[in-house]
Parts: C-alpha cells; sequence; structure tokens
C-alpha cells in the first residue's frame, strides 16, 4: 500500500498543469493521495475537481474570511477504490471526519436535528477541556481531514492499520503573536487527540505540510539557534528518541541524509540550488498488526513501513533548466513549491465490505446536482421531438400551428424549466443551456401568431439566435455611445482637400437625386450640390478618382503612422536606458539588480530597494545570490 502527501499550492493549477484531476492522481500510482493548499472554497467543489474513476475523495474547506484567510487554505483526501459506494478495499475508510475535534461533525448533526443539545454539542474524546468556541476557531480554516481505516466485526476488532490526519499546518512569523498562539493552540488540541486515539489503542498516521522544520539538518543553512524554536522543540518530543510515540519516518528511514528538502521559496529562486526546507512530514505511532505484540521491537513502523522518500520529479526546477534569475530575468516554472512524499507499508489482513463514509465529495450537492441533470437532459430530448414534430405539421397548408404552440407549451411546462433561475451555481452549464433553449420556444411560441410553426426552431437554431441577438444589442450599444476613430478624421480631412473639391461636390450631388430606400440605412445623409449639377457616380473617371484618393490617404496614413512609431520607439529606448542607468550592480557579480516594493505592513511599506539578481542559494556557493541590497533613492507615499 503507498501514501502521498503533496502541498499542491492550488489544486486547479495542478489539474490543469497535468490535464485532469484523473491524470494528476494516477501520477502517483498510490493508494491514498492527501492534498493539502488545495484552496479551494465549498461552493467551488464541483465534479471536475472533486470526483475522480477510481476514487473517493473527502474535503475541508475554510470556512472563516478572517485575515483574508478564505479559499486560502484547504485539505483534500483521495482514497483509490473500485466500487462507487461500497468496497473491500483497504484503502477505503469506514468514517470520514472534518477538522480534528468533532465540532464541525456535531454541528452538521444539529443542522439536520434529531439530537439533543448534550449530543449535538459533543466534542472529540480527550477535548472536553476546550472551549466550544476555540476548537471552532482551530477547525474554520480547513486544515485538516480525519480518515478512519479501523474495520470492524462483529465482536472484534481487525488489526487494520490506523487513523489517517491529513495535515496542513498554521504558518507564522516570528514577529505575528497572533499567528503563534493559533499555531500552538492549533498542536497542542491535535495532539491531545492523537493521545486520546493512542491510549484506545488505536494507531495514528500524521501526513501533510506541518510548517515546522525538526532539525537544522531540515534547513539549508541553518542558524545557530535554529533548533530553539518552540514548534521544533515540540515536534521533536513527540517523536520515539525522544520519549514520544511517533516515528518521523522519512528520517527514521534515512538517518543521515542532507539536503533532503520538500519546500523552496518560490519568490527567490531556491529551488536551483536546492535551498530548501523539510517541512511535509510522514508521522506514525502505534503497534504492529502481528498477534505476537507485545514482543520487543515491535511498532508499526519496523514491522509494516518498507520505505519512504520524497519525489523530487515533481520539483518545478529540474537539472538542465537555463539558470531561472540570471540577469534578473525570470521564468515562471510550472508546479507547486512543494515536492511530494510518499511511504509504502507492507502485510495488511482483508478487510469485510463497507459502505462509502457520508463525508464522501460524491453526496455534496454540487457534484450530486449535476447527476440530476440527466433527468432533465431526457426532458428536453422529448420536447425537441415534439418541437421537430411541430414543425411537419405546419409545413402542411392545413397544420394548426395555434395547436402546435400550446403542445410545446404543455411539454416545457414539464420540465418546468421557468422555475430554474439563469447563473444558478447549483445548474451545470449543460442545464442552463437547455433552459435558456427552452425559455426562447416559450417566447417564440407564446405570441399566437404561429411564429413557432411557421419557423424551423431546433435547440441549435435557438441557441444560435440568442447568442448572435446578445452580440446584435452590444454591438448596436457599442456603435451608439462609442466616439469615432481617429483614422476616420484624417480620412474625411483628406477628402476634402482644394484639389478636390469640385469632383467631391458632383459625387454627392448625384447622391441626392437617388430615391430614398424603404430601409433604414447607417450611412450619414447626402447633401445636394449648390450647383445643382449631377454627375455618373458610376463613370471610369470617378472610379479612377475614388480609387487615387483612396490610395493617396492610405499612404499618407502610413507615413504618418510609421514616423509616430518611430519617435515612440526612441522615446522608450530612452527611458529604458535612463532606468538602465539608475539601476546599481551587485557586489558579488556586478551584474545589474532588481527592484522590489516592500509588500509587508509597516513602516517600510510600499518603499522600493534593490538585490541581486541570482537564485537564493548557500553562501559558500559563488554562483548564488550574492546578498547584496540597497534601498532606492525615494519611497512612493501616498497623498
Amino acid at each position: 500500500m503507498k501514501i502521498v502527501t503533496y502541498n499542491v499550492n492550488g489544486l486547479r493549477p495542478r489539474i490543469s498543469q497535468h490535464g485532469s484531476l484523473l491524470k494528476l492522481l494516477d501520477s502517483f500510482d498510490a493508494d491514498v493521495i492527501c492534498f493539502q493548499e488545495t484552496k479551494l472554497r465549498r461552493q467551488e467543489l464541483t465534479a471536475d475537481l472533486v470526483t475522480a474513476e477510481g476514487y473517493d475523495s473527502f474535503f475541508s474547506c475554510t470556512r472563516t474570511s478572517d485575515r483574508g484567510r478564505l479559499g486560502y487554505s484547504g485539505v483534500a483526501t483521495f482514497c483509490r477504490v473500485k466500487s462507487a459506494f461500497s468496497s473491500t478495499e483497504v484503502a477505503l475508510p469506514v468514517a470520514a471526519e472534518e477538522g480534528f475535534t468533532g465540532v464541525l461533525e456535531s454541528s452538521c448533526r444539529s443542522g439536520r436535528g434529531g439530537e439533543t443539545p448534550s449530543e449535538a454539542d459533543a466534542v472529540a474524546p480527550g477535548l472536553e477541556e476546550f472551549a466550544r468556541d476555540e476548537l471552532l476557531k482551530v477547525d474554520g480554516e480547513g486544515r485538516c481531514v480525519v480518515t478512519d481505516h479501523s474495520h470492524f466485526e462483529v465482536e472484534f476488532m481487525l488489526g487494520f492499520w490506523a487513523v489517517l490526519f491529513n495535515v496542513y499546518g498554521p504558518r507564522a512569523e516570528p514577529d505575528d503573536s497572533e499567528r503563534i498562539e493559533f499555531k500552538l493552540k492549533f498542536f497542542k488540541i491535535m495532539q491531545k487527540r492523537w493521545e486520546s486515539l493512542l491510549c484506545q489503542g488505536r494507531r495514528v498516521f500524521v501526513v501533510g505540510d506541518l510548517n515546522i522544520a525538526p532539525t537544522s539538518l531540515d534547513r539549508c543553512e541553518a542558524g545557530p539557534d535554529f533548533e530553539n524554536n518552540e514548534f521544533r522543540r515540540w515536534f521533536r518530543l513527540m517523536l520515539v528518541e525522544n520519549g514520544g510515540a511517533f516515528f518521523d519516518v522519512f528520517r527514521a528511514k534515512h538517518p543521515d541524509r542532507r539536503d533532503a528538502y520538500t519546500c523552496w521559496p518560490q519568490n527567490t529562486g531556491a529551488e536551483e540550488f536546492n535551498y530548501g526546507s523539510r517541512i511535509d512530514h510522514i508521522l506514525c505511532a502505534g503497534s504492529c498488526l502481528h498477534e505476537e505484540q507485545d514482543q520487543k521491537d515491535h511498532s508499526f513502523f519496523t514491522c509494516h513501513v518498507k520505505e519512504c522518500d520524497i519525489l523530487t520529479q515533481y520539483k518545478r526546477w529540474k537539472p538542465g533548466n537555463t539558470l531561472r534569475w540570471k540577469g534578473g530575468q525570470r521564468i515562471k516554472l510550472e508546479g507547486s513549491d512543494h515536492a511530494p512524499v510518499y511511504t509504502s507499508l507492507l502485510q495488511f489482513p482483508s478487510v469485510p465490505q463497507h459502505s462509502t463514509p457520508s463525508l464522501s465529495s460524491r453526496y455534496i450537492p454540487m457534484v450530486y446536482g449535476v447527476q440530476q441533470t440527466l433527468v432533465s437532459a431526457l426532458m428536453r430530448r422529448q420536447v425537441s421531438k415534439q418541437i421537430k414534430s411541430c414543425e411537419v405539421s405546419s409545413s402542411f397548408p392545413d397544420g394548426d400551428s395555434e395547436e402546435c404552440t400550446e403542445t410545446v407549451k404543455r411539454a416545457l411546462d414539464k420540465c418546468d424549466v421557468s422555475s430554474v433561475p439563469p447563473g444558478n451555481p447549483c445548474v451545470s452549464s449543460s442545464q442552463e443551456s437547455e433552459v435558456l433553449i427552452s425559455r426562447e420556444v416559450m417566447d417564440v411560441g407564446g405570441s399566437g401568431n404561429g411564429v413557432a410553426c411557421e419557423t424551423s426552431i431546433t435547440p441549435e437554431s435557438v441557441c444560435n439566435r440568442s447568442v448572435s441577438g446578445n452580440q446584435t444589442r452590444k454591438k448596436a450599444k457599442k456603435n451608439q455611445w462609442s466616439q469615432l476613430t481617429l483614422k476616420s478624421f484624417f480620412q474625411k480631412s483628406s477628402i476634402h482637400s482644394k484639389s478636390v473639391d469640385n469632383a467631391i461636390d458632383t459625387s454627392t450631388m448625384n447622391q441626392a437625386n437617388i430615391p430614398e430606400p424603404t430601409h433604414q440605412s447607417n450611412d450619414p445623409p447626402i447633401e445636394d450640390d449648390q450647383s445643382g449639377n449631377v454627375s455618373q457616380s458610376d463613370s471610369p473617371q470617378q472610379c479612377d478618382f475614388n480609387s487615387s484618393a483612396s490610395t493617396w490617404d492610405q499612404d499618407e496614413m502610413k507615413n504618418c503612422s510609421s514616423e509616430k512609431n518611430s519617435v515612440a520607439l526612441v522615446e522608450w529606448q530612452r527611458i529604458q536606458q535612463m532606468m538602465q542607468n539608475s539601476i546599481p550592480l551587485c557586489k558579488g557579480h556586478k551584474e545589474p539588480c532588481v527592484a522590489r516594493v516592500v509588500k509587508k505592513q509597516g513602516p517600510n511599506f510600499g518603499r522600493r530597494f534593490y538585490v541581486c539578481a541570482r537564485a537564493e542559494g548557500p553562501s559558500s556557493n559563488p554562483e548564488a545570490n550574492c546578498g547584496y541590497f540597497k534601498w532606492a533613492a525615494s519611497k512612493s507615499r501616498g497623498k
């Protein structure tokens, strides 16, 4: 069995990168795939983002908009399955929970009704000492999904592997006391939940981006006080070598490996020199699955974990790429700023058949609603057939168009398309287009004048008519209020030159005597010539003159345009040269620096500065960033 954890830095771009969700999942060839930082809100969980053939998924999304965190984090666990609603496979859990405190699940139960207030307010075992508001805040940012893979029979528990925590740990800047406090509380409450499960004899797996590099071996060029951080101390105290219950699976398998990182700063080009941190982890705790569990050195890790490693092939920068930051020229690399981590497990017993947990994404209304449109699609097909039969009947002389119109309206009433509001987020695009088609047919057929039967109406023609009508209205609105182009003024002025006044007057006089057409025209009105002379507008002389005048105008316009373009190009080159001269050279490489702006709130917010353009890397590497820094001469301030 294979488990993968991956901070995708946005699930949408990763799906786009691989072509589809199914291709992304299959690329790991794993049984359980845990994503962090999906950046999806609950209302955005559509079928193309959450469902893939052969997988069940379980999502947790941000529920708070505090400090702009709406749609920021989010986690998702994908489990490989063969059956849609029940399976005997070890990857499919028997239960799933959004968050890890139990308050979100109890809130859902109380919303459905049927529970007493004490049952609705229940929290996960071991967390009774914490206030409900604290637990709601911890679970409100969509940072954990718990899947329970412990399978039960009637009288005894099968020894299947564990309760799996898919975690996206909070990030806290050193000077942000509020987020530091939140992060401390987050891991303190989570630790209580782990300890409660272990006391029950359960096995616990923790995977995900914890945003903690535990030792100096896990950070490139860690400082002398690096390991004194309170979060790193907490992490190390959780491990077996320090008296804790958990194994750091990667470090236990590779105790001395250096430069093994899973995350790189995405704004400094640090991947080029592997200047990163190992903050994506797989932890496990609990007894092994063997009957002789009391033997020495028996544990889940020693008996069932085969291997663990970093999937470096998913890194954005790969050997052989051109220098990403040399000379300040950035090249956007495709992929996440994290690399996945995987582990392979061995020796699992068979499990009884069980059903899919209710948290599965297949039960989300936005996904389940797409299946409901299949019925409506069949109803629309019946309407289309009745419309075609209406067309056939109307082609005969004594065909009753009014009766045909009523038939179509009755068919549409059965579909109840008028009750579906346009732009409904729970309605798929195909369903919405069907609604528009049906409404268009109702509008045409409801006039009572037989238009619906006299005109050839199909869903395609109505759709095309609707689209073309919208485009026509947009064009008409644009033409009504838009000003004439600059080119049209030059053309008018050139036509009224002194050398061609008489010829133009005679041609306009000819236009004045032409009878006015019956249809409306957008052409400008033609004035009479004062001399009263009328010339043949289609004479060869007049045609030659018009063509020569037009050619002369185009040549003048081209010359004028080329002169302006050349002047603008010279001016832009001068500005670029001035900007280039004002950019300092870094001390280490004597190369032009790159300009940046302070975006963090504080006394220097909005201030420009210059730094070395090379990618960030170890100070021992002369090809890496030399660390040059200089403030710009002035600071832009709002008035």
